[in-house]
């Protein structure tokens, strides 16, 4: 059984910074390509950013380039989203997501593609 904790959500004024972090237990998904998905209110689940299991590749959906990083430190089972400059548009809740395939070289951005889901920590960006 795995269980995904994110953390780091809150409230923040638009250009401001947060970082969010997804911790796994019960099983290890280092070596587990990984996901940071946010759905707002009246929209649909959108994948933000999507990370291969030794963190060489990533994408990021294009209203989050240039301004979000996803990360990962294996050593700790913890996948990090760093967002920058923040927009009132990308307040939401953001869940983070893991497959359970592991070794895949590539990332995911569906999110039919994952398994594992965590219960969601709200951003909210003031103007």
């Amino acid at each position: 059984q795995v269980q995904l904790a994110e953390s780091g959500g809150g409230l923040v004024q638009a250009g401001g910074s947060l970082r969010l972090s997804c911790a796994a237990s019960g099983r290890t998904l280092s070596r587990h390509a990984m996901g940071w998905f946010r759905q707002a209110p009246e929209k649909e689940r959108e994948c933000v950013a999507a990370i291969s299991w030794s963190g060489g590749r990533s994408q990021y959906a294009d209203s989050v380039k240039g301004r979000f990083t996803i990360s990962r430190d294996n050593a700790k089972n913890t996948v990090y989203l760093q967002m920058n400059s923040l927009k009132p548009e990308d307040t939401a809740d953001y869940y983070c997501a893991g497959r359970s395939e592991p070794y895949s070289g590539y990332y995911y951005l569906s999110g039919s593609d994952y398994d594992y889901w965590g219960q969601g920590t709200q951003v909210t960006v003031s103007s």
